[in-house]
């Protein structure tokens, strides 16, 4: 009795979640590749699928022709006639090769009959070992490869989203995860700094993608997209899947703090309450899950002015002037919320400006009444030019020595109080020649000056720097708030403020924060 395959490809199938068709497929091509190599690459060959005997069964046909024979390949007429064979010039002879021990009769039988034309008998039992060997290894290839297209074609669609899984090993700093039928890696790129795990702990990750390599799919897991904050809050709050609080925006330094800006779509939904959640239970489970990092819970604002001051939170903003030609916009600020609204080495106005799309500068409140007193007696200063109108000019808009240097003397004469083209022309010039002293004395500034240049640094503040071995902006910047404090026993909070602006003259107030740091020092503010 033949053994059944329909059964085994049934079964495999249903267990393996793979097409039928295919392994049907896979198992016809591996007994015709068998039997060529048995029986010859010259010999036209057909392997075809029984499901009632669930049996590959293998056919040989002939070619009718009218010249010489060649047993197994062509007949000549004559001969085929004399065999009983009602054929033409032309035609294809179609005889199944009987290659399973059951069917020995039927051998016997075809042998007697067309031996002489078929020239199959040396070839059999050779073939019927080969074609079961044959069968086994196909259909476990065929079931290896078939799981591995399913596995890429499962999680290709879930590119983007979020899968649980438990760490298994290491491997040169990268993380295997199981996640049930195949491994995930986590490379070392995309681990978070602060985190680490041991095998057997369960891990949340999003998919970054799915690619092919020689053994198989390869699924990519990260912890730093922003997208991994995004998918927890949507699976968090039903309000996001339904649509009725949408994610505007989201910006993120991995490990440290998230900022993301929520909208609703339904007056009568509070975005930010429906992702904080009663008691704050929904926004404390996503932070449980991001291993205790910060989130800021932004209201959107399709006014960007309105955006960034909520981005800007938890610090108070006193006023904000917009300059949308360079898309930048001046943040004033109290004076005593000034490094809260910088965060730790700038990172809360980082993710503010990241967050909005908007550049942002901040000035304290002090700050911009000495820079407006600075301003005023600057324009003073030009010859001509009295404190009444240095104060006119300045509530009209003039801002700075270049603006009037630079000024048509027609425009300039029309401020109230100035006294013509002619005087306007004389303003214009003195202007001028004042920038051009100042472009001397700059180049002559000596280290003090400039470190009197950032914020936050008057005379006494300049002492205890000095004392404590700090003499050039450079020198500021280049050491932690922390250690500033310590070495020169002044506040941390005005510490941080110093080392903001030493790196805001030097250029370097967009670089990304150190994630390497103690996070648990963060700025005490309202992020959950």
């Amino acid at each position: 009795m033949h053994f059944n395959l329909d059964k085994v490809i049934d079964q495999i199938s249903r267990e393996k979640n793979i097409d039928k068709d295919i392994l049907v497929d896979t198992l016809e091509q591996a007994i015709l590749s068998a039997a060529k190599r048995v029986y010859g690459n010259d010999r036209t060959l057909e392997a075809r699928y029984n499901k009632e005997t669930g049996a590959v069964e293998l056919f040989l046909i002939l070619t009718v022709t009218g010249g010489t024979s060649i047993p197994g390949s062509s007949c000549n007429i004559e001969e085929a006639r004399n065999h009983g064979l009602e054929v033409e010039i032309g035609d294809e002879i179609l005889f199944q090769i009987y290659y399973h021990p059951d069917d020995e009769e039927k051998a016997v039988e075809q042998e007697e009959m067309y031996g002489d034309i078929l020239d199959l008998e040396k070839y059999r039992k050779t073939f019927g070992r080969i074609a079961a060997q044959a069968a086994k290894q196909v259909i476990v290839k065929r079931v290896k490869q078939a799981e591995r297209e399913t596995i890429y074609r499962e999680f290709k669609t879930r590119i983007g989203d979020i899968i649980n899984g438990y760490v298994r090993r290491f491997e040169k700093g990268n993380i295997r995860i199981d996640i049930g039928r195949t491994e995930a890696i986590l490379p070392h790129k995309e681990q978070v700094a602060s985190e680490s795990y041991r095998p057997g702990d369960r891990i949340t990750a999003f998919v970054k993608d799915v690619v092919h390599n020689t053994r198989g799919p390869q699924i990519i897991f990260s912890r730093r997209e922003e997208g991994l904050v995004k998918r927890l809050f949507e699976l968090e709050v039903p309000e996001i899947l339904q649509n009725i609080v949408s994610i505007e925006a989201t910006a993120r330094e991995p490990g440290s703090r998230t900022k993301i800006a929520v909208s609703s779509s339904d007056r009568d939904v509070d975005p930010v309450g429906a992702c904080v959640g009663l008691k704050g239970q929904r926004v404390q489970s996503i932070k449980t899950q991001l291993k205790g990092e910060k989130l800021d819970i932004i209201p959107y604002s399709p006014d960007p002015a309105k955006f960034v001051c909520n981005a800007i939170a938890p610090s108070e903003v006193s006023k904000v002037i917009v300059d949308a030609t360079t898309h930048t916009m001046e943040l004033i600020i109290p004076d005593d919320q000034l490094s809260l609204a910088i965060g730790k080495r700038g990172q809360n106005v980082r993710l503010a400006s990241q967050l909005t799309g908007w550049k942002i500068d901040i000035y304290s409140e002090s700050k911009v009444l000495e820079m407006e007193y600075q301003v005023k007696n600057s324009i003073a200063s030009i010859e001509g030019v009295s404190d009444d109108l240095a104060e006119t000019m300045f509530k009209l808009g003039w801002r700075s020595l270049e603006e009037i240097a630079n000024a048509n003397p027609e425009e300039l004469a029309r401020i109230p109080g100035l006294g013509g083209t002619e005087m306007a022309t004389k303003i214009s010039t003195g202007a001028r020649y004042l920038l051009e002293q100042q472009d001397v004395a700059g180049d002559m500034m000596s280290e003090d000056e400039k470190l009197q240049e950032v914020q936050g640094i008057d005379e006494d503040i300049l002492v205890l720097l000095k004392e404590a071995g700090f003499n050039t902006v450079e020198s500021l910047y280049e050491t932690d708030p922390d250690l500033l404090s310590e070495a020169t026993g002044m506040d941390l909070e005005h510490c941080k403020t110093i080392h903001y602006y030493a790196g805001k003259i030097l250029g370097h107030e967009d670089e990304e924060v150190d994630i390497d740091d103690d996070f648990s020092a963060l700025d005490d503010d309202d992020g959950f």
